[in-house]
């Protein structure tokens, strides 16, 4: 598994990205297998298209399973 700190604002830890993930072992990181990282962007500005961990947008929102680390 590889890790991102959620603060970089990428699709990784965005509430509208499809692929799998969970919330990283290390604080303020999202976990994703590099060999499984695509997921589709739902209802964002790039809706339906397949989005990478590392893409961004203008229209990030946290991911849900992230908010508890904003405390």
């Amino acid at each position: 598994m590889t890790n991102q700190p959620y603060d970089r604002k990428r699709c990784l830890s965005c509430k509208r990205w499809g692929g799998k993930r969970r919330p990283g072992s290390e604080p303020g990181a999202v976990e994703y297998d590099e060999n499984d990282d695509k997921g589709l962007c739902n209802e964002g500005p790039w809706h339906g298209t397949l989005r990478g961990p590392r893409n961004a947008c203008g229209q990030w929102v946290m991911w849900a399973a992230l908010e508890p680390l904003q405390g």
